[in-house]
């Protein structure tokens, strides 16, 4: 069986040692530490790793600024947050860098491993976006909106609204069953994995953006079921 490459960035040594430590105890892992966001990016071309796991607050380079560097040349690779901070504008911020989840500090490793094996497995799945592409369609009608899947943006007129990738999938959720209830359980399953303080809020995020994406058209409505789930509804 093959190990997970995993590229490890934080500065807190002690951490990383016991995250290394641990992680290749289990003989799944191989573990790169790199101590900052810039040796993170050296370590990315020489270590080739599977997934990316990064803390936010670093000297020379913030997190931040790594992943930012890391998307303009791989779109696809796996990268976790691993940060303390928990307000809707953290999540907000760390999620405009496409990142594919949170995991809140302090953290056990086996907690560690059950986020990045559950982003592993969704990534090694055919994504909502696969399925549309694989119909031929792209552009789907979503009220005075259209919904174009592949490239991740709503229009609007002239207007065009970009989509990160987790806000296309959540949106593609609903539209597959507009009318009709998505268990808040299934979004969380689907896309993190897990229910938690730190999915459930950043499920909230998302909708919260997409709610504001879409508040031009009236008659389009993310319908909040409390202690249920989500309703798009359309006119």
């Amino acid at each position: 069986m093959n190990k997970i490459k995993l590229l490890l960035v934080e500065d807190d040594e002690s951490l990383a040692f016991i995250v290394k430590g641990s992680l290749e105890l289990t003989g799944g892992y191989e573990v790169f530490v790199a101590s900052d966001g810039r040796k993170g990016l050296e370590a990315y071309i020489s270590f080739s790793p599977d997934v990316i796991v990064s803390d936010i607050e670093m000297p020379e380079m913030s997190g931040e600024e790594f992943v930012s560097q890391i998307r303009q040349k791989d779109k696809k690779i796996p990268v976790l947050f691993a940060t303390a901070k928990t307000s809707p504008q953290d999540l907000i911020r760390g999620y405009q860098f496409e990142i594919d989840n949170y995991i809140r500090k302090p953290y056990l490793c086996e907690e560690l491993d059950a986020h990045i094996r559950g982003v592993l497995k969704r990534v090694g799945e055919s994504r909502p976006i696969e399925k549309a592409v694989a119909v031929n369609q792209d552009t789907y009608p979503l009220g005075l909106y259209l919904f174009h899947v592949k490239h991740r943006y709503l229009q609007l007129g002239d207007k065009h609204i970009k989509l990160s990738v987790r806000e296309v999938e959540i949106l593609w959720m609903l539209y597959e069953e507009k009318g009709k209830l998505v268990r808040r359980t299934d979004i969380l399953d689907k896309f993190w994995g897990k229910a938690d303080f730190y999915t459930s809020r950043s499920l909230d995020v998302f909708i919260r953006n997409l709610r504001t994406y879409l508040k031009e058209d009236s008659s389009i409505e993310i319908i909040t079921e409390r202690g249920e789930g989500l309703i798009l509804r359309l006119g």
